[in-house]
């Protein structure tokens, strides 16, 4: 089952669990209940406002379904989550084979996770009606461990192919770049989920390595499905929406239920999330060579829901 992410914007709203629902209510003037969500529906929640209130009953039971709870700073990007330490049955045996991982095997890893991306990015460009064949010559010359940083070569070239040769990625910029982090917060917070209940930890990373960083397998396995958030803010833009609004991050949250391309057929973004981490356990235990990562082409509701000019 594909969860609801539940991201509460309103310094005014106080959070609490009843009955096995999360309930929220105004804390102003008759303090009303505003709605509900079943704590069974929920794949993780997103504060995004400083005043906002919160039981631990909440936390607590949040944490027991392995529901992240994320922290947004003022730049909308994740500044802290709350995840469960106890996300598999046989967690235990899942992070001994992730700790004893040799480096050819995580190099191999990163190296496929590079092409993904490559490959996506490449379909954005292409939906976006941009030249994909900078991105696309990339994608071969990829070596195990990415020594060259085709990675980074790629991202220099893509973003201004993608929006123009004056867009410069930033993380504590506006427009753009703010919707771009929110969106990002998105898939981070789906990933930590995927993570966690696939028994890995998040911060035994493949390549990220800063040392500050408690997600860094969080932010290497979410690296091929940034593209897809980087297609719907291009189209936010084409359609004049090109700030952080209710409108704009309700649209960034809906790219999780779209469905992508994969060998077993088309799968909504947060369950190849899911498949992602299965496979990085799988490969670890000697169960699988290679991981399960979504084929070539972004979700065809995003991809044909703009014609090129």
């Amino acid at each position: 089952m594909v969860g609801r992410i539940v991201e509460i914007a309103d310094d005014r709203r106080h959070l609490f669990v009843h009955r096995g629902f999360l309930v929220v209510r105004d804390t102003e003037g008759e303090r009303k209940e505003l709605g509900q969500v079943p704590l069974d529906d929920i794949a993780a929640v997103i504060a995004h406002a400083h005043g906002l209130t919160y039981t631990n009953n909440l936390l607590l039971a949040l944490a027991e379904r392995g529901a992240p709870f994320v922290l947004c700073g003022p730049n909308h990007n994740a500044v802290g989550m709350l995840l469960s330490i106890d996300g598999h049955h046989v967690q235990a045996k899942r992070i001994e084979a992730q700790v004893a991982a040799n480096q050819p095997t995580v190099k191999r890893l990163w190296a496929s996770i590079v092409k993904a991306k490559l490959e996506q990015q490449a379909a954005a460009l292409e939906a976006a009606g941009a030249p994909p064949t900078p991105l696309q010559a990339l994608v071969g010359k990829v070596r195990s461990g990415d020594p060259d940083n085709l990675e980074g070569q790629g991202a220099r070239r893509y973003w201004t192919l993608l929006f123009g040769a004056e867009f410069r990625r930033d993380q504590d910029g506006e427009g753009l770049n703010a919707l771009l982090n929110y969106g990002y917060t998105v898939l981070r917070s789906a990933t930590a989920r995927a993570v966690v209940a696939a028994g890995l930890h998040p911060s035994l990373g493949l390549h990220h390595s800063n040392d500050a960083n408690a997600m860094r397998l969080v932010d290497d396995l979410m690296e091929p499905f940034r593209p897809v958030v980087d297609l719907k803010v291009w189209q936010l833009n084409r359609a004049g929406e090109n700030h952080v609004t209710p409108e704009t991050k309700r649209a960034l949250v809906r790219v999780l239920y779209d469905d992508m391309p994969t060998s077993m057929g088309v799968t909504p973004v947060m369950v190849c999330m899911q498949r992602l981490a299965t496979s990085l356990a799988q490969v670890y235990l000697g169960e699988r060579s290679k991981l399960d990562l979504p084929l070539p082409g972004l979700p065809l509701s995003l991809a044909g829901s703009f014609e090129p000019d």
